[in-house]
């Protein structure tokens, strides 16, 4: 069931990417952020509250929030940056590389998490890295 969300997840990171470059032409950056990352705290607040998520808000640990902030901070520059990137490169070529996150969040967790990864793990970790340099060059 998990891998339905993802796709679903990779779906809609695709059309960000298209809807952001259509939608930051002429517009700066920074700004075109902010109006997303308003949109997308509408939008979770507002589903929090009707799935009832909001219901636990209580049991949330000083742990927790450390990290929830961090996360928020590097999604938050995660986003300037993607958006920069749009702004004066292809989509065909700055998605991809983006997407190289996929590769990084596996080593990362490999060191920080120790999660264990298999030998086919490993040759698809060496794939992302080696399709995204070929992205690149092309």
């Amino acid at each position: 069931m998990w891998w339905i969300f993802a796709l679903l997840s990779a779906f809609f990171a695709a059309l960000t990417a298209i809807f952001a470059k259509i939608g930051i032409k002429g517009v700066d950056t920074d700004l075109a952020t902010a109006i997303r990352t308003v949109i997308i705290l509408i939008l979770a607040w507002g589903i929090a509250f009707f799935r009832g998520g909001t219901d636990s808000i209580h049991t949330l640990t000083k742990h927790n929030l450390i990290f929830l902030c961090l996360s928020g901070i590097a999604t938050g520059l995660s986003w300037i940056f993607y958006f920069k990137a749009l702004q004066i490169g292809k989509v065909s070529q700055v998605a991809p590389v983006d997407k190289l996150s996929v590769a990084i969040a596996i080593i990362l967790s490999i060191l920080f998490l120790n999660e264990k990864i298999s030998p086919l793990g490993i040759i698809g970790v060496i794939l992302i890295i080696g399709g995204t340099i070929l992205v690149i060059y092309s």
